[in-house]
């Protein structure tokens, strides 16, 4: 089958396209006709290297964290689903920017029926960073005010919604590129960072704010001022630096591969609750295209990758 791997941590130009052995699932797992795959920034810091501490990996490796396809073989002890079926999941050893790739049963849930299955490759990693933001570690609730930084990319769409559909009142910052679709999303307020400090468009603080970009300490420093007392900060980005005696709570994480959270996520979209963004549909050959695209920040929401 065709691949698309790394030998060696580096540049974009690292990515390249091998023939390479179909995979066989082993107990407890099945094997996927990959739909598609989808870009996540972080996949950026992967292919540089920047996170071996945090996600190591054996060189030489397939990428790709998110899949969507159909099940076609499967391994020994799995019950629970059967050929044919359509799935979605997180792969936490990489592999899905492919023509097939193994998977544990236990961490993929059904497809969603109400969108191509191709476009539900964007749903697993940015939608469970959403999730778990607004629902575990915020606690995003009704009437609340909530500001969305970073709302232009694929964590921050899902966020807009999943917030709004909480109840809360939707601040979100995104470029002039993105606001559009931002209040599509179901923003109720769109602040253009590029135009005008975020401190200027807001009519007061906000109980919470989501962080989905990578702060500086100038920067953190400044979010942090705009939280009510009593209110809190939360990132996917890393850590904010927390004043002595602030009177605002800083909570960072690493979203974890929670089925539970991802079939919650299928069902509203299904019901329309929720939507899937998919700013644009490349073919995986154009893997390394799309880091480059990324670096030079010409990537907005989700990508999608079909074999």
């Amino acid at each position: 089958m065709r691949a698309m791997r790394i030998h060696r941590y580096g540049a974009a130009s690292v990515i390249r396209e091998e023939e390479v052995p179909r995979p066989a699932p082993g107990r407890g797992d099945v094997l996927i006709q990959v739909a598609a795959t989808s870009f996540n920034p972080s996949d950026v810091g992967l292919r540089r290297g920047l996170l071996r501490t945090v996600l190591p990996i054996d060189l030489p490796y397939t990428v790709g964290g998110d899949v969507a396809g159909t099940i076609v073989e499967l391994g020994d002890d799995v019950h629970t689903l059967a050929v044919g079926d359509r799935v979605v999941g997180r792969v936490d050893n990489g592999g899905a920017a492919a023509e097939y790739v193994t998977a544990a049963a236990d961490t993929l849930v059904a497809a969603p029926a109400a969108i191509p299955i191709a476009h539900a490759a964007a749903i697993p990693i940015a939608g469970l960073t959403a999730w778990q933001a607004v629902f575990e570690h915020a606690g995003v609730a009704s009437g609340q005010r909530v500001l969305v930084n970073g709302a232009g990319g694929g964590v921050g769409g899902f966020a807009v919604q999943l917030a709004k559909h909480a109840g809360a009142h939707v601040i979100a910052t995104a470029s002039s590129r993105s606001t559009d679709i931002v209040r599509q999303l179901g923003a109720d307020e769109t602040v253009d960072y590029t135009a005008m400090p975020v401190r200027d468009a807001l009519d007061g603080p906000v109980d919470i704010i989501l962080n989905l970009v990578d702060l500086g300490g100038q920067s953190a420093s400044a979010l942090m001022s705009l939280v009510r007392p009593g209110g809190i900060v939360v990132s996917a980005t890393g850590a904010p630096t927390v004043p002595g005696g602030s009177p605002v709570a800083a909570v960072s994480f690493v979203a974890r591969n929670d089925t539970g959270h991802l079939a919650a996520l299928v069902k509203l979209i299904d019901t329309g609750a929720a939507r899937v963004d998919i700013a644009s549909t490349r073919p995986l050959v154009e893997l390394a295209a799309v880091h480059l695209d990324a670096e030079a920040g010409r990537i907005r929401g989700k990508t999608i990758l079909v074999p």
